[in-house]
Parts: structure tokens; sequence; C-alpha cells
């Protein structure tokens, strides 16, 4: 399960509530959608964009005291099948090669920048995911321009 969202608060009368999504896939809040929370499945009634967050309306959910029992909760869901995706828990702990085999080190994490995601390498090397070239199972391949991995030592 990869958590894709928290419930801010509670949103109105009538059991909407405010959904913070930590993803770009809107089809996680289209209704039928089914996000898990600690406290069981919450069904996806109706959604829809908020500023930048969501309202949303869970089945079961009709009163505000029922939207405010769910204040931060964190929300799951399965991971969707996307080949051409290039997911975060899939890219943590893979072995960062360049063009040419040699080993950069591995992924640790991904930093969130408004100019494009980068991955940090645990050998301090910062690579923006715009020179990702391939990746797959354990492994992602890289491109850098040179100096890059120089600059970042």
């Amino acid at each position: 399960m990869l958590e894709v969202g928290r419930i801010v608060k509670a949103h109105g009368l009538r059991g909407e509530v405010i959904v913070e999504l930590f993803t770009n896939r809107e089809e996680r809040v289209a209704p039928g959608a089914v996000l898990t929370a600690p406290g069981g499945p919450l069904v996806v009634r109706y959604a829809k964009p908020h500023q930048h967050r969501w309202i949303v309306a869970f089945a079961g959910v009709d009163s505000r005291e029922d939207a405010e029992a769910l204040h931060a909760t964190p929300l799951s869901a399965e991971a969707i099948e996307d080949p051409d995706a290039m997911w975060v828990h899939e890219l943590i702990g893979g072995e960062v090669l360049d063009n040419s085999g040699a080993n950069i080190g591995t992924v640790t994490g991904i930093l969130a920048n408004p100019a494009g995601d980068i991955l940090e390498v645990d050998t301090t090397v910062l690579i923006p995911l715009r020179f990702v070239v391939e990746h797959g199972p354990g492994f992602v391949r890289v491109d850098p321009p040179a100096g890059l991995l120089d600059v970042n030592k």
C-alpha cells in the first residue's frame, strides 16, 4: 500500500472533508475509488478540486461529526500499474548507473522541487529526474550532463 493523501479537516455540515493528495493521479479520488484508512476502507462518493486540495465525500460519512473524526487520517491505496510511470517506491533503493554502466550509488530518496523532482543518492549526489533515461527493478540509469556529478559532491 502507498500513502496517497491525508484528510486535512472537515468541510461543511454534510460530512465532506478536505483531502491533500500526495499524488498527481486524480483517479485516486474518482467516484467509487477505495482508499484505505487506519479505521478501514473509505469509498469515494464524489470529489471536486478546491484550491490545491480536494473536497471529498466518502460513503458512510454523513455529518460534520463523522468528518471531524477523520481529521489527520492518512489515506493509502494499491499501486497503479503504469509501465510508463516512474514510481517513488520503485526508485528508492535502486542502484544508480550512468550510461557506461558505472555505479554512482543507491537512491535514498526523492526531493520534491518546484522545478522538477530530484534523486537523492547515498553518495551525496543529487540528480534531477529529467536525466533518468531508464529504470527497472533495482536500477536507475541516468545520463547527466558533464560535470553534474562533480558539482554535487
